[in-house]
């Protein structure tokens, strides 16, 4: 009776192929946090802006567009601010790096505060593109993927012991404080 070979050690891919992946993976982690990070919150506050008188037919007319309209109005704030961006990008090649970085963090915030909104209420009309919905669906799994290697990750795990022991001391300077 022949015996089978031993168990082989899982497969690793070369350092190389780490090393590359790892080049377009954590930036693209970083930006996909940032957009986690103020997406609910700078939606919320444009949802807000949004019940303000002379505003609300805005919202009602951008949840009653057809699928391509609600796409085309979806892709407009990138193409609108492309131009700010180009300009920073100017001025951080004329020496005014502060400017320049300055003004390309808050198009960003900007940007994501609208398509945020934006995409709250084109997202029903959006998910009836056949297309679109595979995709999203796609890109939701590998985001979730790619996030959850970085939450995994040990400067990520370090980074939330150091914002714990932060807020606790936060929590006990307040209380100190606050004390008559």
């Amino acid at each position: 009776m022949q015996s089978s070979p031993p168990p082989r050690p899982p497969h690793r891919k070369p350092f190389w192929r780490r090393f590359v992946r790892g080049l377009w993976e954590w930036p693209l982690a970083a930006l996909i946090l940032f957009e986690e990070w103020g997406w609910e919150p700078l939606q919320r506050a444009m949802a807000r802006i949004g019940q303000w008188p002379g505003f609300r037919w805005i919202g009602r007319w951008i949840e009653s567009l057809p699928p391509y309209g609600a796409l085309a109005l979806f892709a407009l704030p990138t193409l609108a601010l492309l131009p700010v961006k180009l300009l920073a990008l100017f001025a951080i090649s004329r020496g005014h790096a502060l400017l320049g970085t300055l003004v390309i963090v808050a198009a960003k915030v900007a940007g994501t505060a609208i398509v945020a909104r934006l995409f709250t209420l084109t997202q029903p009309a959006l998910m009836r593109l056949g297309w679109f919905a595979r995709n999203y669906a796609r890109w939701t799994v590998f985001k979730e993927r790619l996030l959850a290697q970085v939450r995994a990750s040990r400067p990520w795990r370090a980074a939330r012991v150091v914002k714990r022991r932060m807020g606790r001391w936060v929590r006990l300077l307040k209380r100190w404080l606050s004390r008559d």
